[in-house]
C-alpha cells in the first residue's frame, strides 16, 4: 500500500487536546464514547469498501473521524483483544491468549481437529493487577458505563470489577446467549419485551445514560454482541438483502479451500447483511443522543472491532477480500479492523496508513484528555501526533497465538516491522514473510528470497516472546497425520459443498430459519 499523505486542515477554537491533565478542569474534559463491535470485518462498512452491506450511520462517523487504514486489532479472537483495550499491552504479556473457554492442553483432542500440537494454558480472566483504561479514567474524575459484551472473566471479573461504575449485559460468555431478541439469557441485564432486538437495546441503555445528569465527564463503552454468530435479523431486513443479491447477481459459489477449512470469498449473506444494518442503526441511536443534548461538542468517539471479520469456522458470515483470512487467523484478514477515531476541535481531511493497534486506544485517550498513563507496562503509544499531523517513528507490532483458532487458523506469532510482516508458525518453527507495500493481500511469501529479513525479524521476534515468558504449544504425542489428513478432505469433500448448498438455500423466496425468525415476530400484547 503506498502512503496517504495525511494533512490536518484546521482547528477549530482552542484544543482540550493540548492541556495537561492539571491544566483542564472537570467542566472542560471531553466526554469519550467508545463503540466496540463484535467480529466485523474491515471491509464490512461502506466507507470501508462493501457495496452489499448498508452502514450509513457509521460511515457518517467515519467521515468525521481520523480514519487509520492500518488499523490492527491485537489479537486475532475476541477475549485477548478486549483485554488489551482494556490494559493497553499485548497478548504475550497478559497472559490471556484465546478466547476464554477455548479448550487447553489434552482437552483439545475433544474437537477432533487431529493437530499436531496440543493448544498451552491462557489466563481465564482480566487480572486485577492491570489499572484498566477506565480505572485510569476514573482517576481522572471521570464517571463510567459499560453496555454489552465483555467476555473476560466470570463472577469477580466483570466490567464492575474493573473500573465501570454501571454494566448492562457484561459478563463471562462470549456470545449473545438466548439470541438477538428478546427474551435474552443475560443475569447482568435486565429483560426486555419479547421481540426486543438486543443491538437496539443495549444503543437505548448508552443513549439514556448519555442523556442523563452528569455532574462529571464520562466514559460510555458499548461493546456489541452483533456482530458475533449466531447470525439473525428479522424477515424484512433478510427480504431486503436477498433482493439486493439478486440485483447484483447471485455468484455461482462464493466458498473456497484455505489450507483448513472452507473460507467465504463473496459479500451476499442477507441475514448477516441485516444484523451489520441493525447495528448501524444502533449506532446511529447513540449518535443522535450525542446530538440531541449537544454533547457531540465535547465529545471523544472511538469505533473499532475486536478483530476481522468470520469468513470460516463460525459462521462463514463474511467476506474479507482482498485482505486474506478473517477472524481466527495469521492473515490481515484477521488483524485488521475498522478504526476511527473522532475529536471535537479537531477536523481530518485524509486517511492516516500508520499502523495503529489496538493497544493504542488506551495512551491515546488519555492523552487526549490531557492524562498519563497510570500502568508503567502500557505498551501503546499515543496516536496524537499524527493525528496532528506530525510524523511518528516506526515501530515494531506483535501478535500471540498459540492456539488454533476455530476458523482455521494455525498456532502462530506475528511481528511487523515497517513494510515488513513475518509470521511464525509453531508445528513447523518455519515463516512466512509479506511486503505489505507491495502485497498486501499476502499472496507471495517472501521468506526463502529474503533470509537475511527473515532471519532478522525471527529473531527479534522469539527475543520479545522469550522477554514475555510466553504461553507455548506443545507437541502433541498422539498426532496421526493420517486422521488429520481425513479431517482436511472431509472439509473440502463434505462441508465445502454443504455451505454451498446452505447458502443458495438463503436465496430462495420461501426460505425461513424458524416460524418467528428467532423470535424477532413475537411481541407481548
Amino acid at each position: 500500500m503506498s502512503r496517504v499523505k495525511f494533512i490536518l486542515a484546521s482547528v477549530i477554537g482552542g484544543l482540550f487536546v493540548l492541556g495537561s491533565s492539571s491544566e483542564l478542569s472537570a467542566q472542560e474534559k471531553p466526554n469519550i464514547v467508545f463503540v466496540l463491535v463484535d467480529d466485523l470485518g474491515y471491509h464490512d462498512l461502506g466507507v470501508t469498501g462493501s457495496t452489499f452491506y448498508e452502514s450509513p450511520n457509521i460511515d457518517e462517523l467515519a467521515r468525521s473521524s481520523f480514519q487509520f487504514v492500518q488499523g490492527y486489532t491485537a489479537a486475532r479472537v475476541c477475549s485477548p483483544a478486549r483485554a488489551s483495550i482494556m490494559t493497553g499491552v499485548s497478548p504475550d504479556v497478559h497472559k490471556i491468549t484465546d478466547w476464554i473457554g477455548a479448550p487447553e492442553g489434552e482437552k483439545w483432542r475433544n474437537y477432533g481437529r487431529e493437530t499436531k500440537l496440543l493448544p498451552p494454558h491462557y489466563e481465564h480472566q482480566l487480572n486485577s493487577d492491570f489499572i484498566t483504561l477506565p480505572e485510569a479514567l476514573k482517576d481522572e474524575g471521570y464517571a463510567t458505563f459499560y453496555a454489552g459484551k465483555w467476555h473476560l472473566g466470570d463472577e469477580g471479573s466483570y466490567p464492575e470489577d474493573h473500573g465501570f461504575d454501571i454494566n448492562k449485559g457484561g459478563w463471562d460468555k462470549g456470545s449473545p446467549m438466548g439470541g438477538y431478541f428478546a427474551p435474552y439469557v443475560n443475569p447482568k441485564l435486565e429483560q426486555g419485551p419479547d421481540g426486543e432486538n438486543l443491538s437496539i437495546r443495549l444503543a437505548n441503555e448508552t443513549a439514556q445514560y448519555i442523556k442523563g445528569n452528569h455532574e462529571k465527564p464520562f466514559f460510555a463503552m458499548l461493546a456489541f454482541y452483533a456482530v458475533h454468530g449466531p447470525i439473525q435479523t428479522t424477515e424484512e431486513k433478510w427480504g431486503k438483502y436477498r433482493e439486493k443479491a439478486i440485483e447484483n447477481g447471485v455468484a455461482e459459489s462464493a466458498y473456497s479451500m484455505e489450507r483448513r477449512l472452507p473460507i467465504r470469498e463473496v459479500q451476499d449473506n442477507p441475514v448477516y447483511a441485516g444484523l451489520v444494518e441493525t447495528m448501524d442503526e444502533a449506532v446511529g441511536i447513540v449518535m443522535d443522543a450525542l446530538k440531541e443534548t449537544g454533547l457531540d461538542k465535547n465529545t471523544i468517539i472511538v469505533f473499532t472491532s475486536d478483530h476481522g471479520g468470520v469468513a470460516s469456522g463460525d459462521n462463514f458470515s463474511t467476506s474479507n477480500l482482498p485482505l486474506r483470512g478473517g477472524k481466527g487467523y495469521q492473515w490481515e484478514g484477521g488483524l485488521r479492523v475498522p478504526y476511527f477515531i473522532k475529536v471535537p476541535g479537531m477536523n481530518p481531511s485524509m486517511l492516516i496508513d500508520y499502523p495503529a493497534s489496538g493497544i493504542d486506544f488506551y495512551p491515546t485517550i488519555l492523552d487526549l484528555v490531557g492524562a498519563k498513563d497510570k500502568d508503567e507496562r502500557v505498551e501503546g503509544i499515543s496516536l496524537l501526533p499524527v493525528m496532528k499531523g506530525k510524523s511518528m517513528k516506526k515501530r515494531s507490532l506483535f501478535w500471540h497465538y498459540p492456539h488454533y483458532g476455530n476458523q482455521g487458523g494455525d498456532p502462530s506469532s506475528i511481528i511487523r516491522e515497517g513494510k515488513w510482516k513475518l509470521i511464525h508458525y509453531w508445528e513447523n518453527n518455519q515463516a512466512e514473510l509479506y511486503n505489505l507495500e507491495k502485497d498486501p493481500f499476502e499472496h507471495k511469501d517472501l521468506a526463502s528470497l529474503e533470509p537475511k529479513m527473515t532471519k532478522k525479524l525471527q529473531q527479534k521476534l522469539l527475543k520479545r516472546l522469550d522477554r514475555t515468558s510466553a504461553n507455548m504449544p506443545k507437541k502433541d504425542p498422539m498426532y496421526d497425520a493420517d486422521k488429520e489428513q481425513e479431517v482436511l478432505n472431509r472439509a473440502k469433500e463434505v462441508r465445502l459443498p454443504q455451505l454451498e448448498k446452505q447458502r443458495m438455500n438463503m436465496f430462495k423466496e420461501d426460505w425461513q430459519p424458524n416460524p418467528d425468525w428467532w423470535g424477532s415476530k413475537v411481541t407481548k400484547d
